[in-house]
């Protein structure tokens, strides 16, 4: 919430890589808003209602973590967190132009994690390249720092991201 953010410091790239996801949540809508108001601001206590047990949340951790990853899931995954990088030989020249700082080796992982996640709820017994994909913006947006000609032309790290991928699957 940019409004909250007096008082407070933005996170350093060290710090933010260590968050999985960076998930954009939008304003509620106005009949959700009503909800939210008429819930919390009456005298009734709303009642929690257990739905996993830690042994549970557990479990499904470790059976997200045996989905297979074919070998050109990997190196597809490795390919586009290099590509963020401006430095690297093959990082396309448009990239090298509006980005100042591309995702580091734990961008790699956690592309792979999400994506067997994905797979797993999806019902798929390995990853494939559209579960990669569909998490890349989510991991890499803020992982890849851009630069003062990407903010003058409105590029933002998303916008970064999704043309890499598109050209990638092109």
């Amino acid at each position: 919430n940019p409004i909250e953010q007096e008082g407070t410091y933005p996170l350093p790239e060290a710090q933010l890589d260590r968050f999985m996801f960076l998930i954009e949540v939008g304003y509620p809508s106005a009949e959700e808003e009503k909800r939210i108001a008429r819930e919390t601001t009456g005298a009734a206590k709303g009642a929690l209602t257990r739905l996993l047990s830690g042994e549970k949340i557990l479990a499904f951790q470790q059976l997200v973590r045996r989905v297979p990853v074919p070998e050109h899931i990997y190196d597809y995954a490795v390919s586009i967190v290099r590509k963020t990088r401006p430095n690297e030989a093959d990082a396309p020249a448009w990239l090298k132009d509006l980005v100042g700082w591309g995702a580091g080796p734990r961008a790699v992982q956690y592309l792979i994690l999400g994506a067997k996640a994905r797979a797993a709820l999806k019902g798929s017994y390995m990853v494939r390249m559209e579960d990669i994909e569909a998490v890349a913006s989510p991991v890499l947006a803020h992982r890849v720092i851009t630069n003062f000609a990407a903010e003058s032309q409105g590029m933002t790290s998303k916008k970064v991201v999704e043309r890499l991928v598109a050209e990638m699957r092109a």
